[in-house]
This record gives structure tokens, sequence and C-alpha cells, in this order.
């Protein structure tokens, strides 16, 4: 079980952490009874696609990931809207199909930053509580709209007047299924989301079906600028003194031109491991998150 960030492909069925459980049970197999793991941002059980597991000093990475774009491919099903948003929840209108036409520029209105009501049955917290599980006990309570942020967005192809494909690219936090109601509602013509593929997150691609995929060191923050540290800095921030400025290397990997910049820290490797975060304060590097035995 090697720390860092493994990508993966979870299947259709399994919920986000179905796919984190496995991995708890090989590291269990191994002998690492208190490794760290989590994921890097959920995926619907109705979903297949790419799912970010994160092992070890990885885990403290999640709020660096969650700002990154993330790509879907989502099939929008028309005729119907439900109470969830998605093909499993309970139909609340009906109607018919929007033409072709109709749909051709529908899209740009909920492009860049807009207010959005997540799902009933979304993670979204209320009160402290996951929304879904308020809405499975049955209890009646308000969303309030999230601030998100749609980048792109296209038709691939309509099959009319059964189901149209959409590929976006958006920021952690948006949900599809909203998307799909939300266009329903502007055209007067009832819709949900019938499936979703998550095919990327920031650099990274959906390995495919029973494959994975670990990136140690540098290729973690590959949109970060790394500072190579030599011994003695290393020592230095491990014990919370800072290093000098200099000698930075620009990213690997940049953000899609206009999409939000996520304030990515530094990052400081080490004999080719990724061991602390730094920020630029007083002339100096700092550590604002020490990756104790680096990634």
């Amino acid at each position: 079980m090697i720390p860092g960030v493994h990508l993966v492909h979870k299947e259709v069925g399994q919920s986000s952490f179905d796919v984190v459980r496995t991995f708890k049970h090989e590291a269990w197999e191994a002998g690492l009874k208190k490794f760290a793991l989590g994921h890097g941002g959920t995926l619907d059980p109705f979903a297949e696609g790419l799912l970010l597991v994160l092992a070890g000093q990885a885990t403290r990475l999640m709020e660096l990931l969650h700002p990154l774009p993330k790509t879907y491919l989502a099939r929008v099903a028309w005729g119907s809207e439900t109470d969830s948003g998605d093909h499993m929840g309970l139909v609340t209108a009906e109607g018919p199909a929007p033409s072709l036409e109709a749909l051709q520029g529908v899209l740009a209105g909920f492009l860049g930053w807009t207010d959005q009501i997540p799902p009933a049955t979304s993670a979204k917290k209320i009160d402290g509580e996951a929304a879904y599980k308020k809405a499975h006990r049955g209890e009646v309570f308000e969303m309030r709209p999230s601030r998100v942020y749609l980048h792109e967005a296209e038709w691939i192809s309509h099959d009319l007047p059964g189901e149209s494909l959409l590929r976006i690219t958006c920021k952690g936090g948006y949900y599809v299924r909203s998307l799909a109601r939300d266009i329903g509602r502007l055209l007067g013509r009832p819709a949900h989301l019938k499936g979703l593929v998550r095919t990327a997150i920031g650099p990274w691609e959906d390995p495919g079906s029973g494959n994975r995929v670990v990136l140690e060191g540098r290729d973690v923050l590959p949109w970060c600028s790394v500072r190579v540290l030599d011994d003695l800095e290393a020592d230095h921030l491990l014990h919370g003194r800072p290093v000098p400025l200099g000698g930075l290397e620009a990213p690997a990997w940049a953000l899609p031109s206009g999409f939000p910049d996520p304030g990515a820290p530094v990052a400081g490797v080490h004999q080719g491991r990724t061991v602390a975060l730094l920020r630029e304060k007083e002339g100096a590097y700092w550590t604002c998150a020490n990756l104790r035995g680096g990634i």
C-alpha cells in the first residue's frame, strides 16, 4: 500500500466509500492497521469513472484537490423530473422533450459562476447533517443555493425525444443532477440525469475499469510550483523554521485558461518526495503543511 494519490475507476453500484473500504482491507492485510485512507471527491453510486483514493500523508491534500476542474459525460433524460434529480428518484413532473433548436443555445446561461440549488438527496450539509439522511427520513427542509462554477459545457449528441449526451468541465462542488434539472426547467421540458461518468480530474484521466495508477512525489501536485530542498532545508522545515526564496520550478501542468485560480501552495520536494507545502511570508518560505515521511 503506497502513500500517494491512487487513480481508480469506480464502478456503477459502488459507493465511493466501498472503493476506500477495499483499500482499507488491503492495508489491513499488509499489516498497516492504522494506515490513513480517504477519497478526493464523492461519486454517487449510480455514477462511474475516476475516483481519487488518498493514501498516507496524501489524505492531507483534500482541500487542494477539491477546487480542480472535473470533467463529466452526462446523459440527460427528457420527459420527466425526479425528486433526486436522477433516474433513481420519484417522478415529480412529466412533459414533452425539447426540440433540437431549443437546445442549441441553452447552455450559455449556465456558464461561469452561478447559484445552484443542490438536490435534496445530496451530501450537502443541513444543520451539520447530510441532506440525503434527512430526505430518507422524510423530513421537510429547504436547500440553500450554493455558489458553483461551470467552465465548459457542450452537447455531444442527441437522441430525441429520449435523451442527450452532455460533456461539462466544472469546479468541485458542482451538482450535475441539478444542471440537468435546471436545463429542463428553463426550457419548460422536464429532465433528469440518467447516467454520469467522471472522465478526468485536473491533469488525471480515468484509468478504466479494473485499473489503478498511483502518483507519488512531484506527480501528486503537478499544478503547484516546486521548491527543491536540500537536506538542511528539509530539516529546517521539519522543525518549523523557514527556508529562503528562490530555486522555484514552474508547475508541470496548468489550469485551463480562465479557470478560477485555487491559490495553490509551493510543493517542497526532497529526494524525490513531496515533504511539505509552503507559503511565502516575510521574505521566506514557511511550512503550511508538514507531510511527514513524504509522498
